[in-house]
């Protein structure tokens, strides 16, 4: 492959050269030398309806011919009102107002700068500031960076740099729970959301927590009427058991950031959900109170039109029965990795599956331990994941848990 490619969460000095993928069908992926590999993280979480379903791929088509692309600014197009309604009515209570993007990274910043114009805009100082939990990852743009873990986390080098954040353990029990609400007082005044990935803090290291943690911290953020605003770039779309996580905690979060499987893998695409309180506080007179943001390629009509299909097949084929299904194979099958020499914890949550070992994984030698199984699977620092398409059949998951269960008992 090509020198100029500069490659993601790679050291390009020393990275092994990666395997080149010619096509994708299913829930595998074909690479140019003929192997087909089972995938084990639905590229990046992001293929819940495995690759190139027939109706994605019609849908896109028949929008490609139609018109491509359009600015968004002072236009608009049918896929993205139809989206946008559409979005309207599935996300939880009054989350109806859409701003589209085309990075989960973006969809978050955004959320960020509505939460401090927020303030701004009602006529209130100061409330410029985050709280964030450890072990979260909310994206790699710099204010993405700044809410995500700066001591764990992939961005150690850029503390001093990313805006300083209230990062926080995530409260689990009464008395973490107290002593958040007492944080949360003592610092409202500077404070203009708290946010978090509900139930799954992802990239951070596949780390659950239950609902009542959530509906918690919601509550305390409530209380003392700060915004609380929803990750769920990684964890909506039935990943983690609900169409989104929020709804497992009965919750309806201020602002909710969604991404990644929004288009059923297809194509880039991300939007940012306010209610009414947040959208009302930037209708005025003043237009120095509108949202100056947008992104070039915000309601891309093919993205508009491959996340309306993603969205048909959700209301025509049984997604979250069969992440049920993949929840109770691979509880049974990853059972197997309980009590082995190394491994700290087995967990699953949803279409997530998880085996955390007690040291750093050597990810390229793991990598390539699975492609020799037939499995795709990217271990994450001291955890092995699955994360596969929501489509997946039983023999196929099979041999992504056979595959993970070899690993780690060193086969």
């Amino acid at each position: 492959m090509t020198r100029h490619l500069w490659r993601p969460y790679a050291q390009m000095k020393t990275a092994a050269a990666p395997l080149e993928a010619v096509a994708t069908e299913g829930v595998r992926i074909h690479l140019a030398d003929g192997r087909r590999l089972v995938d084990g993280v639905a590229s990046w979480w992001t293929a819940c309806h495995g690759y190139n379903h027939p109706h994605l791929v019609a849908a896109i088509e028949a929008q490609l011919h139609a018109m491509p692309h359009v600015m968004f600014g002072g236009l608009t197009h049918a896929p993205a009102d139809r989206l946008a309604r559409r979005l309207a009515a599935l996300l939880p209570g009054d989350l109806d107002h859409v701003f589209f993007s085309d990075s989960g990274s973006v969809a978050v910043e955004v959320a960020l700068k509505m939460a401090i114009q927020f303030w701004i805009n009602r006529g209130v100082a100061g409330r410029t500031r985050f709280v964030a939990f450890r072990d979260g990852y909310h994206g790699d743009t710099l204010g993405a960076m700044s809410v995500t873990d700066p001591d764990e986390g992939m961005h150690r080098l850029f503390r001093g740099i990313a805006p300083a954040q209230f990062v926080v353990p995530l409260p689990r029990t009464r008395a973490e729970r107290s002593d958040f609400d007492r944080f949360l007082a003592a610092e409202r005044a500077s404070i203009a959301a708290v946010i978090v990935e509900p139930l799954v803090q992802m990239a951070g290291g596949m780390r659950f927590h239950d609902a009542e943690d959530l509906a918690a911290i919601h509550a305390a953020a409530a209380r003392h009427d700060i915004l609380f605003i929803a990750d769920e770039i990684a964890t909506g779309f039935g990943r983690a058991g609900t169409l989104f996580a929020c709804e497992a905690a009965s919750i309806v979060p201020d602002i909710i950031c969604i991404g990644k499987a929004l288009t059923g893998g297809a194509i880039g695409h991300a939007a940012t959900v306010a209610t009414a309180r947040v959208f009302d506080a930037f209708l005025d007179d003043d237009p120095a109170k509108a949202l100056m943001h947008g992104p070039t390629y915000m309601a891309n009509p093919l993205a508009c039109a491959a996340a309306n299909a993603s969205l048909d097949l959700f209301e025509t084929e049984p997604r979250l029965d069969q992440v049920a299904h993949i929840a109770a194979q691979m509880t049974t099958a990853l059972a197997a990795c309980r009590f082995r020499p190394g491994v700290v914890d087995v967990r699953v949550k949803g279409a997530i599956g998880v085996v955390q070992m007690d040291r750093l994984i050597d990810a390229p030698a793991a990598r390539a331990h699975a492609v020799a199984r037939g499995a795709w699977i990217r271990p994450l620092r001291d955890v092995i994941y699955l994360t596969p398409p929501l489509v997946i059949g039983a023999d196929d998951l099979a041999r992504l848990t056979d595959a993970v269960v070899a690993l780690v008992q060193g086969a």
